[in-house]
């Protein structure tokens, strides 16, 4: 188990943390070692610093798992850039936003998904950097300094950039690297999108701990078996709607006795899928795992727990501080049900040129916390119970969480309305246990235009986006007050 050193360094000093020699990343252009990660980090961060660039401009990436998707987050850090890590499976609409919003100077991409995108004010690059050659050294930057900007959905609007530090992303891999137990022998299978905060720190706390990441995108659920399989992968972190498409094939062929934890984020566990899971992977651990983008990890359960305790999701990570707070701002009882508030110095700085959102989300920590500096209300409820365990209980907003992302029923409805066919549109999450949450819309209009509404969000809205069910009313109802009524039109998806 790796030492928990609380000083924080610039998150380009993650290349230094595993012994020369032993394997740090495995992609389909081959295997790094550590000289090699920190030879190919210096020269990548390299060519950035001769792109025309001033320190702190923000610079983009829509990619696969390719090699260099994976060593940007360290590069653009070394060369004293922010790097804003876009989605591959956002279509053009979404990721001008985020290029627009971020003011990205320069999106590295390839060539066809650029073709899919108007831009005034970023350069593109499409084909790819060299990593050999000259190099940057290892950056002397404030580890209080912005390091990334992480887009996500609120329950309003369009997703927000969260400002991350290169102290938030240094504390919370080597925290991650800690309670897994993570060691140089382990090897991750990163099937995380590395646009998340939990996908991006599968390769942080990964090389925190000396460890090897093998990136992998994969079509079918098959192909994870087969991967564990193949690359003997010993850890393996997912979503609720991944653990249900394995939990549904029959893989007796593959090998997976290598397999020794298995983490889950960005969705409860249920019953079922804990029993699916202990049966099918037998040898490994499961860790339950509970987090906010702007607060990263937050808790998590002792795999030893999980099947006394399957509604809970443990106590708080190393650097982390989590309580249940009332409406009037004290700390809930135990087993009574308040909001969700951490604290600690995986806070992230804020979000990016968005000052009427902060008041929302981040206030000074309460005095009854030890951490006297920011703390994030999450908008999540959840209870503490006697036992110290934290379970949660909802969410507090209209939030749709579907297939692990996070979305704004408000971002779905503009879809929707964008081209005239429907008049006003409200979108709902409902459960689903595959997904999570699916996305049904209450719409008024004709009914007639489903087809090819449908046919035109094929092309504007990433799959995890599409609504499965449309429900089509003359007009929507709206409260005493004019507003829409929401609640009676939730009473319509089931």
């Amino acid at each position: 188990m790796i030492p928990l050193d609380p000083v924080p360094h610039p998150i380009d000093h993650l290349t230094s943390r595993g012994r020369f020699g032993d394997a740090a990343l495995q992609t389909r252009e081959g295997m790094l070692d550590y000289a090699g990660l920190e030879a190919a980090v210096g020269a990548l961060a390299a060519w950035l610093a001769e792109r025309g660039l001033a320190p702190g401009d923000r610079l983009a990436t829509w990619l696969p798992k390719t090699r260099v998707a994976c060593l940007m987050p360290l590069a653009a850090a070394r060369a004293g850039f922010v790097h804003v890590p876009v989605n591959p499976l956002l279509k053009h609409l979404q990721v001008e936003h985020i290029l627009r919003d971020s003011g990205a100077r320069l999106l590295l991409t390839q060539p066809e998904r650029a073709a899919t995108l108007t831009l005034a004010d970023c350069a593109v690059a499409t084909a790819e950097p060299p990593l050999d050659g000259d190099r940057l050294p290892p950056s002397a930057a404030d580890p209080q300094a912005l390091a990334a900007l992480l887009y996500t959905s609120g329950s309003t609007g369009q997703p927000k950039g969260v400002m991350l530090s290169h102290a938030n992303l240094w504390l919370g891999a080597i925290s991650v690297a800690h309670y897994l137990k993570l060691a140089p022998a382990d090897r991750v299978l990163g099937v995380l999108p590395l646009s998340f905060d939990y996908g991006q720190n599968q390769l942080f706390s990964t090389w925190a701990a000396g460890g090897c990441v093998v990136p992998f995108d994969y079509l079918l659920p098959r192909d994870v078996y087969r991967a564990i399989a193949r690359e003997r992968i010993t850890t393996l972190a997912g979503v609720p709607p991944l653990w249900a498409q394995l939990l549904d094939v029959v893989d007796q062929e593959s090998d997976i006795s290598s397999l020794k934890r298995l983490t889950n984020s960005g969705g409860a566990l249920t019953r079922r899928l804990i029993d699916g899971l202990r049966s099918r992977f037998a040898s490994a651990d499961i860790y339950a795992m509970y987090g906010i983008t702007e607060a990263f990890r937050s808790t998590y359960l002792d795999p030893a727990l999980i099947d006394a305790h399957p509604d809970a999701v443990g106590t708080a990570i190393p650097f982390a501080e989590v309580a249940v707070v009332r409406p009037d701002g004290s700390r809930a009882a135990p087993g009574e049900t308040g909001e969700i508030v951490h604290a600690g110095p995986l806070v992230s700085l804020g979000y990016w040129h968005d000052a009427a959102r902060m008041p929302e989300r981040y206030h000074p920590a309460p005095d009854w916390f030890d951490d006297r500096g920011t703390a994030v209300y999450s908008g999540d409820l959840g209870t503490i119970g006697a036992d110290g365990l934290l379970r949660f209980v909802a969410r507090d907003d209209e939030m749709i969480k579907s297939a692990g992302n996070r979305i704004s029923p408000t971002e779905i409805e503009d879809a929707v309305t964008a081209d005239g066919e429907v008049r006003e549109a409200a979108a709902f999450g409902v459960p689903d246990e595959r997904l999570g949450q699916a996305i049904v819309v209450v719409a008024a209009g004709d009914g007639s235009v489903e087809a090819g509404l449908r046919e035109r969000l094929r092309r504007d809205l990433p799959g995890f986006m599409q609504p499965v069910r449309y429900v089509w009313l003359t007009s929507l109802p709206r409260n005493a007050n004019g507003k829409l009524d929401r609640a009676g039109m939730r009473g319509m998806t089931s």
